[in-house]
C-alpha cells in the first residue's frame, strides 16, 4: 500500500515490525492479531501523512523447523516455501495487511547480512568459544533457566510456555558477552521509561536484568539448518540471533545505507510478551555492541485465551482467523479483538462474545445509523445532501463531540497503542449522533413543510451526514472496506476524493461534505449474523 500525505523525502520513517513468525505450522489467531495491530498503527500514521514502513514475515531456521520438516518428510526449505505461499502471505491479503515489506530469513539478503554482522561482532571480541549444558526447549528455541521451569506430576522438567519436557543438550558453542551490558541496559531502561510496555513488561524486564545476565550461547553445533557461523562452519548460528536482525537486513543494513539511515531503528516492536527478553534483552545489547541505535519501544501483547489456556497449536487451541472471517466477515474480525481485548493485556476469545459485540456495536449502533442517515436523505431530499442553515446548541454538541473524538482517539491509537480506548472513542460519538437524531426526530420535523421546518430537517440530515464522513475517516485503518462503502455512499468519493488521502486529523474539521453531494443507500455495512451450521 502506497503512503499517503505530505511525506517528507528522506525524513525517519515510522517504522513498525512484528514478530518473523515461525513457520512449523499455519498461523493461527494469535498471529494474526498482533499482524493486525500493526497494520492499524501503521494505516493510522499513514493516514496521518507520515512516511511509514511495516515489516513483517516468517522465521525459518532452527531445530523446530527441521524436525517439522522432516516428520513431513520434506526439506526443512520446501517446508518452509509451502507454508509461506500457501498459508501465510494468503492470509495477510485475506485480512487486508498492507506491509510494506515480507522477510524470510532463508532469502540472501538476510543471511549474507546476518553473517556480517556476528563476524563484525567475532572481530571485535564481542564473542569467544566455550561449552555448555543445560534444558533447552526446542519450542522456544532456548536454554531455560531453572524459573523457567515448572514440574510434571511425575517430577519431570517441562517448559512453563509449551507444557513439554525439554531436552538436556551439551554442546560447545560461540558465546556473546551479554553479561557485560546488564549495567548498560539497566541505565537505558532507567533514561527511557517507555521502551517496554506494559509497564509490567518493563518490571519483569528490570527484575531480570539486575538479577545478573549470562553470556548467551550464539550458535549450535547438533544441527545444521541454519546460516553458517562464517569463521566455523561445524557451527550454524543461533535461530533468535539470525531472526532479531531481520529487523536491520529488511531495511537496507550493510547494503542500502540511505534506505537504512531512513528507516531503522524500529519505532515499535510487536511482539508476544512470551519473547520479551529476547527483544528487551538480547536484541538492544547486539545493537549497543554493534554501535547502533536501539528501537523506541518494544510493545508485548498478551495472550488470547480459550478455555483458560493459551491459544496455540500444541494446546489444541488454535483456531483459524478463517473460520471467523467467513462468519462474521474480515473488517468486523480486525475490529474484534482490538476492540474487545485492552492491547498488552491477555484476553479471552469467545463465540459469544464476538456475536453480541458484532450485533450491538457494528450492526445496530454503526451499521444501522448509516442505513438510516441514507434512506432519510433519499426519502426527504431525492437523495441529494442539504445545506446545514439552521445550527443550533444541539449541532454545537455534535462538533464538540467530534474534535473530542478524534482527538482521543489520535492519542490512544497512534501514541499510547491503546487500540481499545481509540475505538471506544470513536463509537462514543457513534452513540452520540444516533442519540441526537433520536432526540431530533428528524420524521416528525420532516412533517413540518415550512422553509423553517425544511431548514431544520435539512441541517439535521446534514450533521448526520457529515458526522458519518468523519466516521469512515477515522474506521479506515480498522476496518478499511466499510469505511470505503460508507465513503461512497456519502458521496465524499466524488466530492472529496478518495478515503484513504483523508488525513485523520481532518476528520475534526466540520464541514467537508458539500451540500449537493450525491447521497445513496447500498448495502448494509454488517448484514445481520446467520447462525453457524453444527456439525
Amino acid at each position: 500500500m502506497a503512503a499517503t500525505g505530505s511525506e517528507k523525502q528522506g525524513a525517519k520513517a515510522f517504522y513498525v515490525t512484528t514478530p518473523i513468525y515461525y513457520v512449523n505450522d499455519a498461523p493461527h489467531l494469535g498471529h494474526a492479531y498482533t499482524t493486525v495491530a500493526g497494520d492499524v498503527l501503521t494505516r493510522w500514521h499513514r493516514q496521518r501523512g507520515e512516511k511509514v514502513w511495516y515489516l513483517t514475515g516468517t522465521d525459518e531456521h532452527g531445530q523446530k523447523i527441521m524436525r517439522t520438516a522432516e516428520a513431513n518428510n520434506v526439506t526443512p526449505q520446501a517446508w518452509c516455501d509451502k507454508l509461506v505461499e500457501e498459508a501465510w502471505k494468503p492470509l495477510w491479503e485475506h485480512l487486508n495487511i498492507a506491509n510494506d515489506d515480507f522477510i524470510r530469513t532463508t532469502q540472501k539478503r538476510h543471511t549474507d547480512r546476518v553473517q556480517e554482522f556476528v563476524q563484525d561482532l567475532y572481530d571485535k571480541d564481542e564473542i569467544y568459544k566455550g561449552g555448555y549444558e543445560g534444558p533447552y526447549c526446542v519450542g522456544c528455541e532456548e536454554y531455560k533457566l531453572p524459573g523457567d521451569l515448572i514440574e510434571a506430576e511425575d517430577g519431570t522438567k517441562l517448559c512453563a510456555v509449551h507444557k513439554k519436557p525439554v531436552e538436556i543438550l551439551k554442546e560447545e558453542n560461540y558465546f556473546f558477552k551479554l553479561s557485560a551490558y546488564g549495567p548498560k541496559l539497566l541505565e537505558f531502561y532507567e533514561a527511557n521509561p517507555g521502551f517496554i510496555q506494559p509497564e509490567s513488561a518493563r518490571n519483569e524486564v528490570v527484575n531480570f536484568v539486575k538479577q545478573g545476565l549470562e553470556d548467551l550461547s550464539i550458535s549450535r553445533s547438533t544441527f545444521d539448518w541454519g546460516v553458517p557461523v562464517p569463521w566455523d562452519e561445524k557451527h550454524v548460528i543461533y535461530v533468535w540471533i539470525d531472526a532479531l536482525l531481520n529487523y536491520a537486513t529488511a531495511v537496507g543494513y550493510n547494503e542500502n545505507p540511505a534506505k537504512f539511515d531512513e528507516t531503522f531503528p524500529a519505532n515499535v516492536h510487536l511482539i508476544g510478551k512470551d519473547i520479551l527478553r529476547f527483544h528487551a534483552v538480547i536484541w538492544p545489547a547486539m545493537l549497543m555492541a554493534q554501535g547502533l541505535p536501539v528501537p523506541g519501544r518494544v510493545a508485548a501483547n498478551g495472550w488470547l485465551m480459550v478455555g483458560g489456556e493459551k491459544m496455540s497449536k500444541s494446546n489444541l487451541t488454535g483456531i483459524k482467523p478463517q473460520d471467523l472471517t467467513s462468519h462474521f466477515g474480515v473488517d468486523a474480525y480486525r475490529w474484534y479483538f482490538l476492540r474487545a481485548i485492552a492491547f498488552g493485556q491477555d484476553g479471552s476469545f469467545s463465540w459469544e462474545d464476538f456475536t453480541a459485540r458484532y450485533t450491538s456495536e457494528l450492526a445496530n449502533d454503526y451499521g444501522n445509523l448509516a442505513s438510516r442517515v441514507a434512506a432519510m436523505v433519499g426519502k426527504y431530499f431525492g437523495g441529494e445532501l442539504p445545506a446545514a442553515t439552521a445550527d443550533g446548541d444541539a449541532e454545537k454538541a455534535i462538533h464538540e463531540g467530534l474534535a473530542k473524538a478524534v482527538s482521543v482517539a489520535d492519542a490512544k491509537i497512534g501514541e499510547e497503542l491503546d487500540f481499545q480506548g481509540g475505538i471506544l472513542a470513536i463509537f462514543d460519538f457513534v452513540k452520540q449522533v444516533n442519540g441526537y437524531i433520536t432526540e431530533q426526530e428528524p420524521w416528525k420535523v420532516a412533517k413540518d413543510e415550512s422553509e423553517e421546518g425544511r431548514a431544520r430537517l435539512a441541517t439535521i440530515l446534514y450533521t448526520a451526514a457529515e458526522s458519518l464522513r468523519a466516521v469512515a475517516v477515522l474506521l479506515n485503518p480498522i476496518m478499511p472496506e466499510t469505511s470505503q462503502a460508507l465513503w461512497e455512499s456519502l458521496g465524499a468519493e466524488a466530492s472529496l476524493g478518495t478515503l484513504a488521502a483523508q488525513p485523520v486529523q481532518s476528520a475534526a474539521t466540520w464541514g467537508q461534505l458539500p451540500a449537493g453531494a450525491t447521497v445513496t443507500k447500498g448495502a448494509v455495512l454488517f448484514p445481520r449474523l446467520e447462525e453457524p451450521k453444527k456439525d
